[in-house]
């Protein structure tokens, strides 16, 4: 549980980052390797103890940080 709750800080980090410089092609790389990464010790983790969440995480696949270019929820 100390090894998700480090990866997923590291995530919140590179996303603050990333909302202020959304051209970092290494600090999205970073952060697509930590969202991996999360994704795996997670899954080990639910594979011992059980569902974390309900929810799922992902990626962004282009090289611009682009998660708040779209509808905001209550816009769609």
């Amino acid at each position: 549980m100390r090894q998700i709750q480090a990866v997923d800080f590291v995530l919140v980090e590179l996303t603050l980052y990333l909302d202020t410089h959304p051209d970092d092609e290494n600090a999205l790389k970073q952060f697509n390797q930590y969202s991996a990464y999360s994704r795996q010790v997670k899954q080990v983790f639910e594979g011992k103890y059980g569902p974390l969440m309900q929810f799922g995480v992902s990626n962004n696949p282009g090289p611009r940080w682009d998660w708040g270019s779209g509808p905001w929820p209550w816009q769609v």
